[in-house]
């Protein structure tokens, strides 16, 4: 059974940091495509990073390119998110999300698994 679950959420002033981590399991995670998305209340799920594991490849939306920097750590199969310079409008439910194959774009739909989120609240 694949399972991700996150970690790491919390509340935190604005100009704060916060690391989310995502614990995988039960898919190989080498050749994974591990994410994350948030959703904030009254919008859509809005996809933030990936990384591909084939590679290491890593890609970030425009909205927190410099500002938040994806990993991962093989040896645990985690992958964190790095959160600096945060901004009240990163307030959102932070998921996780897996693909066990490389994914052609960033659409939610192009991830089979998903963890259940962890609450990030960004205070002015």
């Amino acid at each position: 059974e694949v399972q991700l679950v996150e970690y790491g959420g919390g509340l935190v002033q604005s100009g704060g940091s916060l690391r989310l981590s995502c614990a995988a399991s039960g898919f190989i995670f080498d050749e994974s495509v591990i994410g994350w998305f948030r959703q904030a209340p009254g919008k859509e799920r809005e996809w933030v990073s990936y990384i591909s594991r084939s590679d290491g490849s890593t890609y970030y939306a425009d909205s927190v390119k410099g500002r938040f920097t994806i990993s991962s750590d093989d040896a645990k199969n985690t992958v964190y998110l790095q959160m600096n310079s945060l901004k009240t409008e990163d307030t959102a439910v932070y998921y996780c999300a897996g693909s066990g194959t490389e994914v052609s774009n960033t659409d939610p739909e192009e991830f089979d698994y998903w963890g259940q989120g962890t609450q990030v609240t960004v205070s002015s």
